[in-house]
C-alpha cells in the first residue's frame, strides 16, 4: 500500500492482464456480524482485509466473540444472540457498514455501549435509524450533535407489536441494520418493517436478504415497502461461507478495459473473483459500461473487458441501482463523445464525504464542465486534448475518489495525475495502486527517474532511499549490484574470472534483487550485511572488470524503471544509465566532511578507524573515479549540484523534493 503524502501517476497509455480482486466490503462486514450473532462456528473464506473489516473484527472481539485466523480464513465463534461483554467503548473508524448494524444489534441485545468513529463518521447521519429503534423502546443517546454519532446505547424496554417504520431515502444501511438486528427479537412473533419514502440503493438490500437466508433467516418482502421477519427466527451458522470479490472495486478495472487499448499479444483486462452472476448490485455496472461502449465477457467468477466504441458513448442513466460504482462512470464520462447525466444519486452526499460536490470539484480540475444538482451530476468532457489539465486530486479521505480518479492518467493529452493521500484506499482495497500498475503500460520515457550521483561517502544512498520512500517510487542502489552479482556468482560456484564471464553475465541479467529502504534483498533473503564486508568489496571489483557483466548490469538497471517512478543512486546514473532522467542530482561534500561521516559510521559498528587515513583514501578514490576511462565520475551536464557538507539528511531531502515539485505540472490543492 502507498502511504505517501501523494502519489504522482505518470501518463499511462494502455492496460492488459489479470487482476484478482479483494473481497467485498459490503458482504464482508455483513458476514462478520451475522456470524457473530449466530449459533455455531463460521469459517469465513476470502474475507476482505481492510480498515472497515478490521474495526468490525475488533468490535466483535470486544463484545466477547471468539475470532481466530488460519492461513486463508477467519473463524468466528458465534455468540448465539447473547453478548459475553455487555459494556464496551467501540471505535468504528469511518465504517458505515459497522456503525449502523452494530448500533441496531446492540440497542436490541442490551448493555452499555459507546459507539464512535473518525470525524467524518460523526458527520454521517444516523438519526432515522435511531428514531426507528427508539420507537421500539431502545435507549440511544447522542453524545455530540443530534442525529449523528457518537452514540451511547443503554438496555432497552422493548415494545413490540407494531410495524417498525424507517426512512429509505437517506441510506439503505438503515434498513440493512434493522433487517440484521430484528431477528434477535423475533422468537415469539412476526416483526414487520415498513419503509417510508422511496428506498434507495435497493441492490444493497438484496445483498442483505441473500446473506440473511444463508444464516437461516427468511424475510418476506412485499415490494420494497414492507419486510416481515417470521416468528421463531434464529440465526444459525452455515458452517463455511465464501466472500465474493468486491463488485464496486471491479468497476475501476471494467472502466480500465473500456478506456484503454490492449498491449501487443494481450488485448483484454481480466478480472477474477467476481462474475456477472454476483449477488452484489454494483455488478450491474457492466450494463452501464456496455452502454458506453465497453465489450464485456463473463464466466463463473471472472470478467474480461476490452475497448469497443471509441470515444465512449455519452449516457443518461438513473444510477440508484449502482450508487458506489456510478462514481467510476463519472470519470469514464471524461472519455465520452458528449455530456453524460447521472441521476438519482442523492445518497452520494451522506457517504465517506459529500461525493456529489467532491466529484464535481475534482472533475473540473481536469478540464471537464460539470453541473452539480441535488441528486444529479452532468459531466461534459474536455473539448479536445488541449483542454485537459494536469490536476492534483484531493481525495477527502474517500477511497472511491482516489481509485476512480486514477483512471484520468490515461488522458489523451499525456498529462500526469496526482492522487493526494493515496493510503485512503485501505478502506476497501489496500493494494489498489499496485494492482493498477501491474496492468498499466506506458512509454519508458514517461516513467520519471530521479538520479542521485556523487562520490564515495557523500550520502547519496541514504538520500536516494529516503526520496524513494517519500515519493512511493522504486529504488535502485546501483553500487550494490556488483557486490550482489559477485555474491550470487560465488553461491552458484562460478569463479570471478574471464572463463566464467558469459555465465556470470547471463545470471546478472535477471538477478532477483530488490532494494527496500536501506536493505538489499537477493532472492527473498536480506543480504545487506553480507555484501558490506571487505571481501565483498574486493569481489565486486573483480566482477566490474568483466565487460560482459557490466553490459548485463546496465540492462538490469534499466529494468528498475517501473511505474510509478524510480530513484537511482550511483556514479553514472545521470550520465550513462538514465541520461533522459528529468531530475539529476550531483551530491557532494568536502573530503573532510565525508571522512568524518565514514569515521563515525565505522566506530559506531565497532570497527577501528583513523580519520586522516580515511580522508586520504577518499581523496585517492575520488581521483581514480574521476579519471577512469569507462564512465568517469562527473556531474551530468544538466545535473543540479547539492553540497550537503553542512546539511542534515532531512534538509537535503527537502531541497531535492522542492526541486522535483518545481518540475511538476501541478501543485497541491
Amino acid at each position: 500500500m502507498f502511504a505517501t503524502e501523494f502519489l504522482d501517476i505518470p501518463s499511462l497509455q494502455a492496460a492488459s492482464g489479470t487482476v484478482v480482486l479483494p473481497g467485498s466490503k459490503s458482504i464482508s462486514n455483513r458476514v462478520l456480524l451475522l456470524a457473530a450473532l449466530s449459533g455455531g462456528t463460521t469459517t469465513v473464506h476470502d474475507l476482505l482485509d481492510s480498515d472497515d473489516t478490521r474495526v468490525m473484527l475488533a468490535a466483535l472481539q470486544q463484545l466477547g466473540c471468539g475470532i481466530t485466523r488460519d492461513a486463508d480464513a477467519v473463524i468466528i465463534e458465534g455468540l448465539d444472540g447473547r453478548l459475553k461483554n455487555a459494556q464496551a467503548q467501540l471505535f468504528l473508524g469511518n465504517a458505515g457498514t459497522a456503525m449502523r448494524p452494530l448500533t441496531a444489534a446492540l440497542a436490541l441485545l442490551g448493555g452499555d455501549f459507546e459507539l464512535s468513529g473518525v470525524a467524518r463518521m460523526h458527520e454521517r447521519p444516523i438519526g432515522d435509524l435511531v428514531d426507528a429503534l427508539r420507537r421500539l423502546g431502545c435507549r440511544i443517546d447522542y453524545l455530540g450533535h443530534e442525529g449523528y454519532p457518537p452514540l451511547r446505547v443503554s438496555p432497552p424496554a422493548l415494545q413490540l407489536g407494531v410495524p417498525i417504520r424507517v426512512r429509505g431515502d437517506v441510506s439503505s444501511q438503515f434498513l440493512t441494520a434493522l433487517l440484521m438486528a430484528l431477528p434477535l427479537i423475533a422468537a415469539t412473533q412476526n416483526v414487520v418493517i415498513e419503509v417510508v419514502g422511496e428506498l434507495i440503493s435497493k441492490p444493497y438490500i438484496e445483498i442483505t436478504l441473500n446473506l440473511l437466508a444463508r444464516f437461516g433467516i427468511a424475510v418476506r418482502r412485499d415490494g420494497w415497502q414492507r419486510f416481515t421477519i417470521a416468528k421463531g427466527s434464529r440465526y444459525q451458522s452455515p458452517g463455511a461461507i465464501h466472500v465474493e470479490a468486491d463488485a464496486s472495486s471491479a468497476s475501476y478495472f471494467i472502466a480500465l478495459g473500456a478506456i484503454t487499448a490492449g498491449t501487443s499479444g494481450q488485448k483484454d483486462v481480466r478480472i477474477e473473483g467476481v462474475g456477472a452472476d454476483s449477488i452484489q448490485g454494483d455488478i450491474r455496472f457492466i450494463e452501464a459500461a456496455r452502454l458506453m461502449g465497453a465489450q464485456v465477457a463473463s464466466g463463473p467468477n471472472w470478467l474480461e473487458i476490452s475497448r469497443g466504441a471509441w470515444p465512449l458513448h455519452a449516457i443518461d442513466l438513473d444510477c440508484n441501482h449502482i450508487p458506489d460504482a456510478a462514481m467510476t462512470l463519472a470519470v469514464m464520462a471524461l472519455y465520452a463523445d458528449g455530456p453524460s447525466l447521472f441521476r438519482n444519486i442523492a445518497s452520494w452526499r451522506v457517504k465517506e464525504t459529500d461525493r456529489l460536490t467532491a466529484m464535481a470539484t475534482e472533475l473540473r480540475k481536469l478540464g471537464a464542465t460539470v453541473e452539480e444538482g441535488a441528486d444529479f451530476l452532468r459531466v461534459t468532457p474536455p473539448a479536445s486534448p488541449a483542454h485537459w489539465r494536469a490536476a492534483s486530486i484531493h481525495t477527502y479521505d474517500d477511497h472511491r475518489v482516489a481509485m476512480c480518479f486514477s483512471l484520468a492518467a490515461f488522458n489523451p493529452a499525456g498529462l500526469p495525475v496526482r492522487i493526494e493521500d493515496p493510503k485512503c484506499v485501505a478502506k476497501t482495497f489496500p493494494d489498489y495502486f499496485e494492482a493498477l500498475f501491474s496492468l498499466a503500460h506506458t512509454f519508458t520515457a514517461c516513467i520519471p527517474v530521479i538520479c542521485v550521483d556523487g562520490p564515495t561517502a557523500s550520502g547519496k544512498g541514504t538520500l536516494a532511499a529516503t526520496l524513494a520512500q517519500r515519493l512511493g517510487y522504486h529504488y535502485l542502489d546501483s553500487g550494490a549490484l556488483y557486490r550482489v552479482t559477485a555474491l550470487a556468482a560465488g553461491r552458484a560456484g562460478l569463479a570471478l574470472d574471464t572463463a566464467h564471464e558469459v555465465a556470470i553475465a547471463a545470471m546478472a541479467q535477471s538477478l532477483p534483487v530488490r532494494f527496500v529502504g536501506d536493505r538489499v534483498w537477493l532472492d527473498g533473503a536480506d543480504v545487506t550485511d553480507t555484501i558490506r564486508t571487505e571481501e565483498a568489496g574486493m569481489n565486486a571489483s573483480k566482477v566490474s572488470s568483466l565487460p560482459a557483466v557490466r553490459t548485463a548490469l546496465v540492462a538490469l538497471q534499466h529494468s528498475f524503471r517501473q511505474l510509478p517512478g524510480l530513484v537511482a543512486d550511483g556514479r553514472d546514473m545521470g550520465t550513462i544509465i538514465f541520461p533522459d532522467a528529468p531530475l539529476k542530482i550531483y551530491l557532494t561534500a568536502s573530503a573532510g566532511h565525508r571522512a568524518e561521516r565514514r569515521y563515525k559510521q565505522l566506530i559506531s559498528k565497532g570497527f577501528p578507524a583513523i580519520l586522516d587515513s580515511l580522508r586520504a583514501d577518499l581523496e585517492a578514490r575520488d581521483a581514480r573515479d574521476s579519471s577512469r576511462r569507462v564512465a568517469p565520475l562527473k556531474p551530468a551536464g544538466d545535473a543540479l549540484l547539492l553540497d550537503n557538507s553542512d546539511l542534515t539528511i532531512e534538509e537535503s531531502v527537502n531541497q531535492v523534493l522542492g526541486w522535483w515539485q518545481g518540475k511538476q505540472l501541478f501543485g497541491t490543492s
